[in-house]
């Protein structure tokens, strides 16, 4: 064998154990206990520690023009912050123009991540122009290896579609083997809101959570599912946030819809409190759907720990604070939405295994194991298990450290989580056998990153 990890407790989402891993060419061969060391070329000790699957992140914003600007990190800096952070496999958001193939933008997207992903990459294809050639395009993408389409029900004069191009895009995907994923929020209740704001002179960022409240996203929840239901097929809401979102779904799927949902990390940590901060501050804290309410935080950990909500996703979008979120010092519907996750994701969750939020299966389970089994990539990825890819994290429960933007490795100027105290963090990372980050630095190589061609979706099998 290539590579022997001794003496860690290894974890996956059904079991926890101490077992020795043996690797040979960027696959995993051997799980045992008392492994021999002289079979290896290489022996690594993990004493102390926990061998899991690398994180799977499926929600991501790479080099993405947005928002009269352009995401501060491209694929370089992104996926060797993600691989610090313990993630090995991104799956990120190729965006459609208007009047543009999805042909033409899945291959703008592949030139952005060419010689420079140092993880594996898979992407999703945003559809903004649904024509009859581009749905044509749809029904033919999962054969080839792209099988989720985002649509966005927000964003009124953007990105946003109607309910109608939702329809046919739920009717192509059921057919093609692909999972519609759906930014849900009434466009037209937060364009209202925002529009009147302005115009009393409301301005400042707090103004971004007032305008998009958990109702406009709870509507929009329930019309996704609903759509879903009518067209008899799967759907998937990112990012949910709050409670009335919650009981939309829960409703769904007590009518017998397969509609799952993530979460992501700001919303597990920030509130929207966060965007009164003082000094344009707030701004930091622009995303959307906006931070809620410490209730809401404690029923999305709830929520995690009981399997309603399927994943946490980082939404990695990332704009500097000076010269790209400043854009709307003067009008909040100007600033950049977004923050930065992708290397944070895993820390962070990983602090509710100490909290007692969850256990370390159902850890492993959120952040690698059912991202994966979702989009098609397990189990080649999301597991320790013979046979799947040697994307390994040893991960130091013992490790702390203050979380500051100048510790991680993002290619932007604050993190939202700036001063936390973490305990727990990836100490050694393989990707495929070969190892790229030693002690949360990258030492890997540039560009080693490969494109993944995932399976085809039939259901979850989740109701």
């Amino acid at each position: 064998m290539d590579t022997i990890i001794k003496n860690g407790t290894v974890v996956t989402a059904g079991m926890e154990s101490a077992a020795d891993v043996g690797i040979e060419d960027g696959k995993i061969v051997a799980i045992a206990a008392n492994l021999d060391p002289s079979l290896a070329k290489r022996v690594v000790d993990a004493k102390g520690c926990y061998v899991i699957p690398g994180g799977v992140d499926v929600h991501t914003h790479l080099d993405t023009p947005v928002f009269n600007s352009v995401t501060a990190d491209d694929f370089r800096t992104g996926t060797i912050a993600a691989a610090c952070g313990g993630t090995t496999s991104i799956v990120d958001f190729c965006q459609q123009e208007i009047g543009q193939s999805l042909a033409d933008a899945l291959a703008t997207w592949h030139e952005k991540a060419k010689g420079k992903a140092c993880i594996d990459y898979g992407f999703h294809v945003i559809v903004v122009d649904l024509t009859d050639d581009v749905e044509a395009e749809m029904r033919k993408l999962p054969a080839n290896g792209v099988s989720s389409f985002k649509l966005f029900m927000a964003y009124k004069g953007m990105l946003g579609i109607d309910d109608g191009a939702l329809v046919r895009a739920l009717d192509v995907a059921k057919d093609a083997g692909a999972l519609v994923m759906v930014h849900a929020e009434n466009g037209d209740a937060a364009d209202y809101l925002r529009k009147n704001a302005l115009a009393r002179g409301d301005v400042e960022p707090k103004f971004h959570a007032e305008t998009r409240p958990p109702r406009v996203e709870a509507e929009a929840t329930a019309r996704a599912i609903a759509l879903a239901e009518i067209v008899g097929t799967s759907i998937y809401i990112v990012h949910l946030t709050c409670e009335e979102a919650l009981e939309e779904l829960f409703d769904g799927r007590l009518r017998g819809v397969d509609a799952l949902a993530e979460t992501c990390t700001q919303y597990l940590y920030t509130t929207k409190e966060d965007l009164a901060r003082p000094n344009f501050e707030g701004a930091k804290y622009v995303f959307t759907p906006p931070a809620r309410s410490r209730k809401d935080q404690e029923l999305l950990w709830r929520a995690l720990a009981q399997g309603t909500l399927q994943t946490v996703s980082s939404d990695h979008s990332t704009w500097n604070w000076k010269g790209q979120k400043d854009m709307g010092k003067d009008d909040f519907t100007k600033i950049p939405n977004g923050a930065p996750g992708i290397e944070e994701r895993l820390m962070m969750v990983y602090q509710g295994v100490r909290q007692g939020r969850m256990s370390m299966t159902q850890f492993v389970d959120m952040v690698s194991t059912r991202p994966a089994r979702t989009f098609g990539l397990f189990p080649r990825k999301g597991t320790i298990a013979i046979g799947s890819d040697a994307d390994v994290v040893i991960w130091d429960p013992e490790a702390k450290f203050k979380m500051t933007s100048a510790e991680l490795h993002h290619n932007v100027d604050y993190t939202p989580y700036e001063g936390a105290d973490i305990q727990g963090a990836p100490r050694t990372v393989l990707l495929r056998g070969e190892e790229i980050v030693s002690d949360r630095q990258y030492v890997g190589q540039i560009g080693s990153g490969q494109f993944m061609k995932r399976k085809t979706f039939r259901g979850s099998g989740a109701i």
